[in-house]
């Protein structure tokens, strides 16, 4: 079981949002979505999702064409930024209409899950915060109980105590039952503990597609004066690097030489560092 996206281009007009993507969901795997504003992120998880079309390329779930296939769309829950729901719908009314759609969706546990983020099931959609719109939508996604799920920006307007229990409750339903889930979003290192699979896109196409753990060792950080940091660094790999004064942060991809002169500072790279190194370095900055 998987879903299959092969050489996906997406066009508007002069503009090409997306450019020959190729890339594969496994089952029962939490993969992190990672690019900056206009990357691509959304039009992708559109395109899976049937909202809008490719201009070439297909998307296969377990082997059928998602493009106007039900069964195959069926096994996908997407939430985005857009909230598709009527504004002058109540909570309540939201969850009993998601159970008419996905027969698998948990009504009894939403509404135990409305209880735990203080959300009040009477209040009818447009009535809710932004905050508490991200609320619902992500119980709604927790409920659904389909094979894939896609969050798309899941934590907009979330305090640290809400986002700190969602992250909390994601991992305890995946513990339980695991299923494909894919978290698109700009707060990367909340996330950086959850996933186990990164792909960095920019600029329509995939710049890294890998597990966590190789692309946090994938680079370092080498810090010190900035002669010597220069002269270390001559020859390899750098993405990126920073200056104050005469010292010097060089971020290098590789692993560190065995023998590091004792004038220089070896750190590891976050996995939110990383990102803005590698974006900013295919971007040319």
């Amino acid at each position: 079981m998987s879903i299959e996206i092969k050489g996906l281009t997406k066009q508007y007009g002069e503009t090409t949002a997306l450019d020959n993507v190729t890339l594969k969901f496994e089952n029962n795997k939490i993969y992190g979505l990672l690019g900056r504003n206009g990357a691509g992120k959304s039009t992708l998880l559109n395109i899976i999702t049937n909202r809008i079309f490719t201009t070439s390329g297909e998307v296969l779930v377990d082997g059928e064409n998602v493009r106007e296939n039900d069964r195959a769309i069926s096994k996908i829950y997407l939430m985005s930024e857009k909230t598709l729901y009527p504004g002058d719908m109540r909570i309540n009314n939201v969850f009993k209409w998601s159970k008419k759609f996905y027969p698998d969706f948990d009504e009894k546990r939403a509404f135990e899950l409305a209880e735990l983020f203080e959300l009040n099931t009477n209040k009818k959609v447009k009535q809710l915060s932004t905050g508490f719109t991200s609320i619902f939508k992500l119980i709604v996604a927790l409920c659904v109980n389909t094979p894939y799920i896609f969050l798309d920006e899941p934590v907009l307007g979330l305090d640290a105590n809400n986002r700190e229990l969602f992250y909390k409750l994601l991992i305890e339903k995946y513990s339980e039952e695991p299923f494909t889930v894919v978290i698109s979003t700009h707060l990367i290192e909340e996330i950086s503990t959850l996933i186990e699979q990164a792909i960095i896109i920019e600029s329509g196409k995939i710049l890294v597609n890998t597990s966590r753990e190789e692309l946090l060792q994938s680079g370092y950080s080498v810090s010190g004066k900035a002669v010597y940091v220069d002269n270390y660094i001559s020859g390899k790999e750098i993405i990126g690097e920073d200056t104050l004064g005469g010292l010097k942060t060089a971020y290098v991809m590789g692993k560190p030489q065995a023998d590091m002169p004792e004038s220089l500072e070896v750190t590891a790279l976050d996995l939110q560092k990383l990102f803005v190194k590698l974006t900013n370095a295919k971007e040319g900055k």
